[in-house]
């Protein structure tokens, strides 16, 4: 069943879009309680004339007629955008940002008296084919308003609720992470390539083993350790190739990476 509140949405470049999209073709809202602004109004008619969405005048239309509303801008515009709403929120209202690195003490004094209900969220890229995963931080939100964001957002992928302090490890993890199983895939694909794979078979193979073995992990439930070891026969070929990457540190690497991702993402928080 869907909800019956307003959404009000503004930014819909890659990620606001992809949403917006994810949630009224699962069914979570009508098109018709669905309102959308953007810099380029070009991009918010496309999307109107796309799904049937409401196209707002202003940002500050927009804030009044919405009961959650989604900020998904850069990080740099979304105090600007913050500021520039707020003598139209109440104390009833949600505002979730997308936008990474602003933090929830940042929104809170972009919006001045204001005080709307404030949900910070960390989204990563495969949103956009609605696989996403969503770190998600509301201290102080009731219950019931943190369901309906979490509905919102499981419309394109998965949730976890985190304290806000965590944010910057999701961030690490979840929001850096598509980039190094990018590398991943890429590396996969080569050493198919050098053992005599044609490059487009290669490429699939390897975007499809690891869009498979998550899934396992997701579905089974099971530990991948425990995976790793079901697919491991003694002396065979898996363990000769687990062998090779443990003598490369592929498992120090990645801890390092989503380590190191981590920090940089505590130091831009702390501007």
């Amino acid at each position: 069943m869907g909800t019956r509140y307003i959404l009000g949405v503004i930014g819909v470049g890659n990620m606001g879009s992809a949403l917006v999209r994810g949630v009224v073709r699962a069914g979570v809202i009508s098109p018709q309680q669905v309102i959308v602004s953007d810099p380029a109004p070009g991009r918010a008619r496309q999307l109107a004339e796309e799904l049937g969405v409401k196209v707002a005048e202003s940002n500050e239309q927009l804030a009044k007629a919405s009961d959650h509303v989604l900020l998904a801008v850069k990080p740099w515009d979304a105090a600007p955008v913050l500021e520039e709403i707020q003598a139209h929120l109440d104390a009833d209202q949600v505002v979730i940002s997308i936008a990474a690195g602003v933090t929830l003490d940042a929104m809170r004094k972009a919006l001045g008296e204001a005080r709307p209900h404030l949900v910070r969220v960390m989204p990563n890229t495969p949103a956009l084919v609605r696989t996403g995963m969503f770190a998600v931080t509301a201290p102080g939100v009731p219950k019931e308003k943190v369901r309906g964001v979490l509905d919102l957002l499981q419309a394109a992928g998965r949730t976890v609720v985190v304290e806000e302090k965590l944010m910057d490890a999701a961030t690490g993890l979840s929001g850096s992470g598509p980039a190094f199983v990018f590398v991943i895939i890429e590396a996969l694909a080569d050493g198919g390539v050098a053992a005599g794979l044609p490059r487009a078979a290669a490429l699939e193979m390897a975007a499809q083993t690891v869009l498979g073995a998550a899934e396992l992990v997701l579905e089974t439930g099971r530990h991948p350790g425990e995976l790793k070891d079901a697919v491991t026969t003694p002396g065979g070929t898996t363990i000769a190739g687990l062998r090779a990457l443990e003598e490369a540190g592929l498992r120090g690497a990645l801890i390092e990476a989503v380590t190191a991702a981590a920090e940089r993402s505590r130091e831009l928080s702390r501007g």
